[in-house]
């Protein structure tokens, strides 16, 4: 698969009281076409900041964010206009995203509108298809936001993302504000669009249960930073990262005779601010394994096995680059 997108030492801060909030700091990683990366971590690591950052609706501080050979923080007004028809995001909270006065069926328009696609009456015909595709179902273009279930205004919400027939889509966070049942059908409904219309995705979640359903390879960011990416079932099998280990460990698992299968690693403490980022490894005050490098120092995303890249002094280095 070729590459579609590739971010290069991306960064992102906001002042906060007289600091600096360090929220994306200096991260890498490539999307390839037809992926899906998992992006996953604990509320605070910065993973909608950097979702957000990719299709520049924050505007980040520095690196670059290649799609499809082209370094968007190069463009402005209508070429970045044009590209963002390719680029679209489902948000985490589907009612806050949709507007209470426009019906269903004018805001999955409203995208087309605004770029110019298609007659009113092609507009109606297209929003008609995209509900029938996502299970609305068209016989409910006219109706208003409210008036749906938390899963079915996110159905809404996909179908509004797909209208411009993007090819990447951020899905961050879609079905953590939805009940574990309907969490099932919409992830289904993710993964059935993708093959159906070619998409690449980065899917954010703090789930690594939802992560390793949905995903072809894993990034797992803590604290602003890539601290591990892989493919799927080679990270759940070789979790190199104390903090990867700690983030499987605490997936809940059913053992077959009524008997724990494993030992808990719990973290030490809460995540910390990243106003106030420790020294070294960020994650050397809560690491079982620190040494005195991980204070001094900290460590690179480094390649230590063929397409395995972790952020950890316990690992020798391979090499160096964008993952």
């Amino acid at each position: 698969m070729s590459d579609l997108l590739v971010g290069k030492d991306l960064k992102k801060s906001f002042p906060r009281g007289g600091k600096i909030l360090k929220a994306v700091d200096g991260v890498s990683f490539t999307i390839r076409a037809g992926e899906t990366l998992g992006l996953v971590g604990e509320s605070g690591s910065g993973k909608s900041t950097l979702g957000r950052s990719i299709l520049r609706l924050l505007e980040p501080d520095e690196g670059e964010i290649v799609f499809d050979g082209v370094d968007l923080r190069r463009l402005d007004g209508e070429a970045l206009r044009a590209k963002r028809r390719e680029m679209q995001i489902v948000f985490q909270d589907p009612l806050a995203s949709l507007h209470p006065q426009m019906s269903i069926g004018e805001a999955i328009a409203d995208p087309l509108v605004i770029h110019g696609v298609g007659t009113p009456a092609e507009r109606r015909e297209m929003v008609a298809e995209l509900l029938d595709t996502v299970g609305i179902g068209r016989e409910f273009i006219s109706s208003f936001p409210h008036e749906f279930s938390g899963g079915q205004q996110q159905r809404i919400g996909i179908a509004r993302a797909l209208a411009l027939r993007p090819r990447f889509i951020v899905c961050d966070e879609p079905v953590s504000a939805l009940d574990v049942s309907i969490q099932a059908q919409i992830v289904a409904l993710l993964l059935e669009l993708k093959d159906k219309f070619g998409l690449s995705y980065l899917f954010i979640a703090h789930d690594l249960g939802v992560i390793k359903h949905v995903s072809d390879r894993i990034a797992v960011m803590y604290l602003g930073r890539i601290v591990q990416i892989a493919p799927r079932d080679e990270l759940f099998r070789n979790p190199l990262h104390p903090y990867t280990k700690a983030l499987i460990s605490a997936v809940p698992k059913i053992p077959r005779d009524g008997r724990p299968t494993r030992r808990f690693e719990t973290l030490k403490g809460e995540i910390p601010s990243s106003l106030d980022l420790p020294p070294g490894c960020r994650f050397h005050p809560r690491c079982p394994l620190a040494e005195p490098e991980c204070r001094a120092s900290e460590p690179e995303l480094s390649e230590v096995a063929p397409g395995h890249w972790v952020a950890c002094h316990l690992y020798p280095t391979r090499r160096r680059a964008v993952v």
